[in-house]
């Protein structure tokens, strides 16, 4: 009984003492849980006779090396080492602060996770509200595309049908005049034959003989007239006459969608302008370059330029920028030659030697030879049969889909697409102004600005 209430008062002591090591943790700072020579939290910490405390190791390496014997607090001399024990209070403490400060490291470190999260997720949110911000702008965009066109073929509709109104009734315009005509010439008749019947009626009635007999001969016959036997007022035949309206007007829409349809496609595309200009170091050496970048003729002086790796040993030349993502677009003025290569290449082309324009040799382009020869140079060539000789070609290209395009800006129509083209590698845009042909060929090629198509 009496072992039980000393182990009762021994375990009710400890308690008591561990709840007074944490009030008192609680209540010191953090600089008296600091040994003054490490500068850190103790380890082992001994106190002083002098009634300073240090860790173990620190207090004994500081007499081993410095001052032997002194206090590196208050200078204090022992004349003997003092034997040093571990401050157990103090010790519990330092443990007790340790994992208190390792707590507040976690929980500091759990602290910034949580506000990155919180970042994250706040970014996050402006992602997708600019998301939805874009997805607005391009439905706006397509719904006034739509309206564009649809109002486009409506007018197209409304014009067909007047017209096919105006035909039915032009034909019963013809139709009522026809019996019109008709009507008074019977009319005409009527009142020649009534005005014969008075005339015979009142001779018959007359005593006058001599007169009679000279009357008789002219009265005698009915005056002349028409025979209205067959003479018929047919309706007119309306039979195919809606169904040919019809057939007329899928084929008016067919070519008005597809002209619409492209000037659409056209504006979008004009989107993606971006600013480009030509690289003098990829130029062939008889090109003259404009001092903005923007054009490019040849000339007949052959300069004597450094025949670097990048320089082409044919009458072309590439532009200073590259693209190896997105979407892209520029035009090029092309008004006046007789001959001109257009496209865009890889980065790794040969540029030297013998060059056949191909999509497999790194260049999807097109070009015009002898005035009005053009060609998708598709590898095999593709002749193209184009409406209009364009004088600005628009020039497309779609990175991740494997497109590039060629437009006829000022008509708004598509020249040629090169399409399920696999692209690795940077592309820049390539222009070829041909040998100016004793100057029949010397107008340049001109980078011009992207005026978007209303």
């Amino acid at each position: 009984m009496k072992h039980s209430t000393e182990s009762s008062r021994f375990f009710s002591t400890t308690q008591t003492l561990s709840v007074d090591m944490s009030a008192a943790s609680c209540l010191l700072t953090e600089d008296q849980f600091l040994c003054s020579i490490c500068l850190d939290v103790f380890t082992d910490p001994v106190s002083t006779p002098c009634g300073h405390n240090f860790c173990k190791t620190c207090i004994t390496q500081h007499w081993n090396v410095n001052v032997p014997n002194q206090c590196p607090n208050c200078n204090k001399l022992f004349y003997t080492r003092p034997e040093l024990q571990v401050n157990t209070f103090i010790s519990e403490m330092a443990a007790q602060f340790r994992q208190s400060a390792q707590q507040e490291t976690k929980l500091e470190k759990t602290e910034a996770e949580i506000q990155q999260m919180i970042q994250k997720r706040e970014l996050k949110i402006q992602e997708i509200k600019h998301s939805v911000e874009l997805s607005e702008e391009d439905a706006d965009r397509e719904i006034a595309d739509g309206v564009q066109v649809f109002t486009a073929l409506m007018k197209s509709v409304e014009s067909k049908l007047n017209e096919l109104i105006d035909t039915i009734k032009e034909k019963q315009r013809k139709t009522e005049k026809q019996a019109e005509g008709f009507i008074k010439e019977l009319e005409q008749e009527i009142s020649e034959l009534k005005k014969r019947s008075t005339e015979v009626e009142q001779l018959s009635r007359s005593e006058d003989h001599l007169h009679l007999l000279q009357s008789f001969r002219t009265l005698n016959t009915a005056p002349p007239t028409k025979n209205w036997t067959g003479v018929r007022v047919s309706p007119p035949s309306y039979e195919g006459t809606v169904v040919r309206a019809v057939n007329q007007l899928e084929e008016t829409l067919s070519k008005q969608m597809k002209k619409l349809l492209t000037e659409v496609e056209l504006k979008r595309v004009q989107q993606s302008a971006v600013d480009v200009t030509l690289d003098p170091d990829t130029a062939y050496p008889n090109l003259i370059l404009s001092d903005d970048g923007k054009q490019v003729q040849t000339g007949d002086v052959k300069k004597n330029l450094p025949n670097n790796p990048k320089r082409f040993n044919c009458t072309c030349v590439l532009s200073k920028q590259s693209f190896s993502s997105g979407r892209f677009y520029y035009e090029v003025q092309v008004k006046g030659k007789t001959k001109w290569d257009l496209g865009v290449v890889r980065e790794s082309i040969n540029r030297k030697g013998s060059i056949t324009l191909s999509p497999q040799n790194g260049y999807w382009t097109i070009w015009l030879r002898n005035e009005i020869e053009y060609i998708a140079c598709a590898g095999p060539s593709v002749r193209l049969s184009l409406k209009s000789q364009p004088q600005k070609v628009g020039v497309f290209v779609d990175y991740e889909k494997g497109l590039v395009s060629f437009y006829d800006v000022d008509a708004a129509a598509l020249i040629y697409s090169f399409t399920g083209c696999c692209f690795t590698e940077k592309l820049y845009p390539y222009f070829g102004p041909c040998n100016n042909n004793d100057g029949k060929n010397s107008a340049p090629l001109i980078i011009s600005p992207v005026n978007h198509t209303e």
